[in-house]
């Protein structure tokens, strides 16, 4: 966004100045923010947004009744993601006597969108600028894009489908133009890499069109269109002006979010938002749909090089803009050769920190957003069909329950694996037959293998389970007291982590444990 008033002559001018007349907000002297394609005014609790009267050849606003209907597409796609934002459309009207009016009873000269007003300095990516993006403010972004897609429309897969590769070679063209930016055997590289990646996944991606998960859906999730509205987070401006562009496997709408996370150096963010979405799809099958992130994460990357590369600049930011647009090339060529899985294991008795240990572990673990963090208190309220914070009975433990849980989490493993990405099973892991079996995962999968067993003493583990607020372990006290009579037997091949200090002392000792044995 910039402040840059269009010329005098504007044909929209009259209404523009409306718009910047305080007595059209009752007296509140709105402030203007100006983009290629719309003007926006902030007034109060309320915000107008037209359209500009522009042309380019990805987007037609040159006539009134195309702005119309740009505005009630845009009305359309944001619903599903901020219905509280967008209030509707409204007629800016010429009256008898000449004057403009919002909403009046003469003929319409212009249109609106109606929103409400939010603090724009508290999008992510400016929070993200300054530092303060937060767990509380991560920790619920995954489940409300989940949400939102599952409200947004089914589409047709097979345009979005041509359309990947339609990018890819736009791609390739635009990086061929500008050699002295983009490395040429680099670019070769990527292009190559990224046909055959989409030629490979063609199936799945179709799959996933017949399973009805190719959506109408933001089309441009990235940090600087998420608000933060009473502390929570709120997607706002999706994509409206094309139907293709905006629609997509709801995995690779994800993906552009996950980008610009891992791009912002915020792994940590990332690899939660993605682990808390798949949690609330809650969809098997979206495991499987990993095997498309490299290509998803490359795409999304490789056009944010193109697009910053060709964004104007004053010869004093040409250096920063051409410097953005390497990092995001560079980004894109290493995302679409992502290095081979792993499977971690961080096992241990309640209280030990384990949980906390799993998701501290899991960005450290490539492919981009790290590893899936698959958890056994989490899969047991899933199979339960019970919202995780819900506290089961006394039979949803019983040693046959266990055993369904175990055989879950590590047949979840597998397809996670299968799919190329990294996982990190978190489960107590007391019984050697249930390492065994994890471990087996990984040996079937032809991956690296590490299982760490955390231990603390019994004073230790009651308080941490004791302090326990909104977890979706159910265990207490009296578990922890029960737990010190199991025999957890030889651990053969996994490293013993001491837990009993600061959950940093033990990230310290696992990540040592983590680097010597892949030493």
């Amino acid at each position: 966004m910039n402040d840059d008033h269009p010329p005098v002559d504007d044909p929209q001018a009259d209404v523009l100045a409306f718009l910047a007349d305080p007595a059209t907000h009752g007296g509140v002297a709105p402030v203007r923010i100006d983009t290629h394609a719309a003007s926006v005014f902030l007034a109060g609790e309320h915000a107008f947004k037209i359209k500009r009267a522009v042309s380019f050849p990805f987007l037609d606003f040159s006539t009134l009744e195309k702005r119309r209907a740009a505005c009630a597409a845009e009305l359309v796609a944001n619903r599903p993601f901020a219905p509280e934002l967008y209030a509707g459309v409204v007629a800016i009207t010429r009256e008898p006597d000449g004057r403009l009016a919002l909403d009046g009873t003469g003929p319409a000269v212009e249109w609106a969108v109606r929103m409400r007003r939010f603090d724009e300095t508290r999008t992510l990516d400016r929070l993200a600028d300054a530092g303060a993006i937060t767990p509380e403010i991560v920790e619920p972004l995954g489940p409300i894009v989940a949400a939102a897609h599952a409200r947004a429309p089914v589409v047709a897969a097979a345009p979005w489908i041509a359309a990947l590769g339609a990018y890819v070679e736009q791609n390739a063209e635009a990086f061929a133009s500008r050699p002295d930016l983009f490395d040429p055997d680099a670019t070769a590289m990527l292009t190559t890499r990224s046909r055959e990646a989409l030629d490979r996944l063609r199936p799945l991606l179709e799959a996933r069109g017949h399973a009805g998960l190719v959506r109408r859906g933001h089309g441009d999730l990235h940090l600087g269109n998420i608000a933060t509205i009473d502390g929570r987070p709120v997607p706002f401006d999706a994509l409206e002006f094309d139907a293709t562009v905006a629609s997509g496997d709801v995995l690779y709408d994800l993906a552009f979010l996950l980008m610009d996370l891992w791009e912002r150096d915020l792994p940590w963010a990332a690899n939660r938002v993605l682990d808390r979405w798949l949690a609330q799809t809650g969809r098997p099958d979206d495991l499987d749909a990993l095997a498309a992130m490299p290509l998803f994460l490359s795409l999304r990357a490789a056009i944010r090089a193109k697009v910053t590369a060709a964004k104007p600049a004053p010869a004093d930011g040409a250096r920063a803009r051409d410097a953005a647009a390497q990092k995001y090339f560079r980004l894109a060529c290493a995302l679409i050769d992502p290095p081979p899985p792993v499977l971690i294991a961080v096992g241990g008795l309640s209280g030990t920190g384990k949980s906390q240990a799993a998701r501290a572990i899991a960005p450290d673990l490539l492919p981009v957003p790290g590893a899936v963090v698959l958890r056994s208190d989490v899969l047991r309220k899933a199979l339960a069909g019970v919202e995780e914070h819900t506290r089961l009975p006394a039979e949803a433990y019983t040693p046959e329950a266990t055993a369904r849980v175990y055989t879950a989490l590590a047949a979840r493993a597998a397809r996670v694996l299968a799919a190329g990405h990294s996982v990190v099973a978190d489960a107590v892991f007391a019984r050697a037959a249930e390492r065994s079996a994890i471990a087996a995962v990984a040996t079937t999968a032809r991956v690296r293998f590490f299982g760490a067993f955390l231990e603390a003493d019994l004073a230790t583990r009651e308080a941490r389970v004791s302090g326990r607020v909104r977890d979706a372990s159910d265990a207490d006290a009296a578990v922890a007291r029960h737990q010190e009579t199991y025999d957890v037997g030889r651990l053969d091949g996994w490293a013993r982590i001491d837990a009993a200090g600061t959950p940093a002392d033990t990230m310290a000792a696992l990540r040592a444990a983590l680097g010597a044995s892949a030493s």
